[in-house]
C-alpha cells in the first residue's frame, strides 16, 4: 500500500506548491497513457501490458498506443483514437493526454481556454468508463478512475488557479491514490499498474521533498511493462538523479526495443549533454528533429533550441 495519506506525510505534500505538485501528475499522465505501429488493424486487439492473464483494449485502442508510444507519432495516435472504443478506460485518457499537449504549446488564450474544457471532458469520460469497468474488471477499473482523478486535479489547478485551486485539487490527488491503492490490492505486480503508479511515484519522486526516486526505479524495473516504457522511465529517473551511465543503460534498451521513436533519441541526447558528451549528442538531437513532422510543434521547438544550445557550446570549445 502507497504510504502517501499517513499523517506527515500528507501534511508535508501540503506545503508544496500546489501546482508544481500537479504539473508531474499530467506529465505522467502524458508519458504513460496515455503516449511500433501497426498501421493495420489486427482481428483481436493485444494487451500491450500483459502476456498472461491478458485484456483486449480493442484494436484502434491499441493502435493508438502503439503509434503514440512506441512510434512517438502523435498525429497516428490522433487519427486511431477518432475511432476507438469510448468504453475503454483508456482511449479517453490518451486523448486528454494529447489535447494537454496542445494545450502547453497553445499561445491564443481562447483556443487555449477550449482546449482545457476539452481536457476537462476526457478526463470525466475518463472516470466514467473506468466506473462501468469496475464490476467485470476492479484491477483496471480502480486503476482509471485513479488517472481520471489526477486528470481532474490537472484541470481543477490550470483551471482556477494555484491559490483557488489548491483545495479540489489535492482532494482529487487523495481520492487518485484511494483508487491506485485499491487497484494494488487487486493484482500488486501487474504490468500496467506498476508503469501507471511508478512513472507517477517517479515524477513525484523527483519534484517533492519527502519520495525516494530508488523505489520508483525498482518498480519499474521489476514489476511494469512494457519494458520498453519501463525502461525510458529508469532513463528518465537516472538522467535527473545525474547518474547519467545508469540512464544510458535504460535508454538503450529502450532504443534497441523501438528503434523508430524520435523521443528515445532526444532523451539519449539530453543524457550525453548531461554527460559532457556534447559531440556525440548533435547527432542524437538531429534524428529526433528529423521526424519532426509526428511530433508536437512544442516539442520540436524545444529539441531545437536544446540542439542549437548544443551547437554554440561546441563552437565555442573550438574558438
Amino acid at each position: 500500500m502507497t504510504d502517501w495519506f499517513t499523517a506527515s506525510k500528507w501534511v508535508r505534500f501540503k506545503r508544496v506548491r500546489p501546482r508544481a505538485a500537479l504539473k508531474p501528475v499530467l506529465s505522467v499522465t502524458s508519458a504513460t497513457l496515455i503516449s511500433l505501429s501497426l498501421w493495420v488493424y489486427p482481428s483481436l486487439a493485444k494487451d500491450p501490458f500483459r502476456t498472461g492473464a491478458a485484456r483486449s483494449i480493442g484494436d484502434r485502442t491499441e493502435a493508438a498506443f502503439k503509434a503514440f508510444f512506441e512510434e512517438g507519432n502523435y498525429p497516428a495516435a490522433a487519427k486511431y483514437l477518432q475511432q476507438a472504443d469510448p468504453s475503454e478506460p483508456m482511449t479517453p485518457a490518451m486523448k486528454a493526454s494529447l489535447v494537454y499537449i496542445d494545450w502547453q504549446g497553445e499561445k491564443d488564450p481562447q483556443k487555449k481556454a477550449a482546449l482545457l474544457e476539452e481536457f476537462h471532458t476526457y478526463a470525466g469520460q475518463t472516470r466514467t468508463a473506468a466506473q462501468a469497468l469496475l464490476g467485470k474488471d476492479p484491477l483496471r477499473g480502480n486503476l482509471y478512475l485513479a488517472v481520471g482523478h489526477f486528470l481532474e486535479a490537472g484541470y481543477v489547478v490550470l483551471k482556477e488557479g494555484t491559490v483557488r485551486g489548491t483545495p479540489q485539487g489535492l482532494s482529487e490527488v487523495q481520492q487518485a491514490f484511494k483508487y491506485l491503492d485499491a487497484a494494488e490490492a487487486q493484482a500488486p505486480n501487474d504490468p500496467e499498474l506498476n508503469l501507471v503508479k511508478g512513472y507517477i511515484e517517479l515524477m513525484m519522486a523527483l519534484n517533492l521533498p519527502f519520495s525516494s526516486p530508488s523505489q520508483a526505479i525498482e518498480r519499474l524495473n521489476k514489476y511494469a511493462g512494457p519494458r520498453y516504457l519501463a525502461d525510458r522511465g529508469i532513463a528518465l529517473g537516472y538522467r535527473d538523479l545525474n547518474q547519467p551511465a545508469k540512464a544510458l543503460e535504460a535508454i538503450d534498451r529502450a532504443i534497441q526495443a523501438t528503434p523508430n521513436n524520435p523521443e528515445l533519441y532526444y532523451l539519449k541526447a539530453q543524457i550525453l549533454v548531461k554527460q559532457g558528451n556534447n559531440r556525440d549528442s548533435i547527432a542524437l538531437f538531429q534524428k529526433a528533429l528529423d521526424k519532426k513532422s509526428q511530433l508536437p510543434p512544442a516539442l520540436v521547438r524545444q529539441i531545437q533550441r536544446e540542439h542549437d544550445r548544443t551547437q554554440r557550446r561546441l563552437q565555442n570549445v573550438g574558438k
